[in-house]
């Protein structure tokens, strides 16, 4: 049994396996297909990350690992059948941001269900798998409610290059990395349709207050969301040009339709799916998203940018 297995071998499972593989650790990464899993063993790269070698600590593999710690970096609305599967471990840690469609539930809601016997956490925070990968300076953080969990993660991955800061506030840390990629697709969509930058600090700013809001009717904190896993990412997913969900956001102020710009992309842009289900579940909370529901109702096709525009310019003015 390996220390550490990450589930999910794209780009950010990728670069979590190599930050865990420093200081002698014994990792596994899971490749769902065989064909992917060999082709990697054999040239030690991954083609999402073309220039980075991957360390001979680890270990690819196409069957599912047992390990002290499993890393879960598979897309959100993947994270309920994957984890249905794997053998019985520990500590699970969630790696995808997002909301489940259908049942709404957040990422710690869902393993909640599907693996009840292990303790669970959340790793999250502003990211760029590459920078990751290239062991350039990041920072992220764990979040559970609870510290043995979190020492316990802390410690079986940080690196120097990669710290890490605990956090109890498990809700408020997934709220912020659900709810930053429904804002920067908005974000995204203003520098794309010629709005200008204060369209997109507006955006960001008051997109941070629906996060706020969201939080703190679930029972998160607001100190949550001035971190990095709320602030911290709202700023990287919302001005960098590696973000899937902001040049997503880009591409459909710029005129194009979604479902042409999906059908060109291999990787995920989580904001899409979670966009709807983030406005849902803040209705159940009875907290108004108009940011987010304005995302939402441009991906179903039921709004145009002109119509987002118009709506928040007509908004009742009042202090903020």
């Amino acid at each position: 049994m390996n220390d550490i297995a990450v589930i999910g071998a794209g780009a950010w499972g990728t670069a979590l396996a190599i930050v865990a593989s420093q200081g002698g650790r014994r990792v596994s990464l899971w490749a769902r297909d065989a064909a992917r899993a060999e082709a990697m063993r054999r040239t030690r790269v991954n083609p999402r990350l073309p220039d980075v070698v991957l360390p001979e600590a680890i270990e690819i593999v196409d069957h599912l690992p047992q390990a002290r710690i499993i890393l879960l970096a598979v897309p959100m609305q993947h994270l309920r059948a994957i984890s249905q599967i794997l053998p019985a471990h520990d500590i699970v840690v969630a790696c995808a941001k997002g909301i489940e469609a259908g049942s709404l539930h957040l990422p710690l809601e869902v393993l909640a269900e599907t693996l009840p016997a292990c303790r669970h956490a959340m790793l999250t925070g502003p990211n760029f798998a590459i920078e990751v990968a290239r062991q350039l300076p990041a920072a992220a953080v764990v979040a559970s409610g609870d510290a043995a969990v979190r020492h316990a993660v802390i410690t079986g991955i940080a690196t120097p290059h990669f710290r890490l800061y605990g956090n109890a506030d498990a809700i408020g840390a997934q709220i912020g990395g659900a709810a930053k990629n429904v804002i920067a697709i908005a974000a995204g969509v203003a520098i794309g349709a010629g709005l200008g930058e204060n369209a997109r600090a507006a955006l960001i700013t008051r997109g941070l207050a629906e996060l706020v809001r969201l939080s703190d009717a679930m029972g998160g904190q607001a100190g949550t969301i001035a971190g990095l896993s709320g602030l911290g990412d709202l700023l990287l997913t919302c001005t960098g040009l590696g973000s899937r969900n902001y040049s997503l956001g880009l591409a459909l102020g710029q005129g194009r339709a979604l479902a042409d710009i999906l059908r060109e992309r291999s990787t995920v842009a989580e904001g899409v799916a979670t966009a709807p289900a983030l406005v849902a579940r803040a209705s159940q909370c009875g907290v108004s998203l108009p940011i987010c529901g304005a995302v939402a109702a441009l991906i179903r096709g039921e709004s145009s940018i002109p119509d987002m525009v118009d709506r928040f310019l007509a908004r009742p003015l009042r202090d903020e």
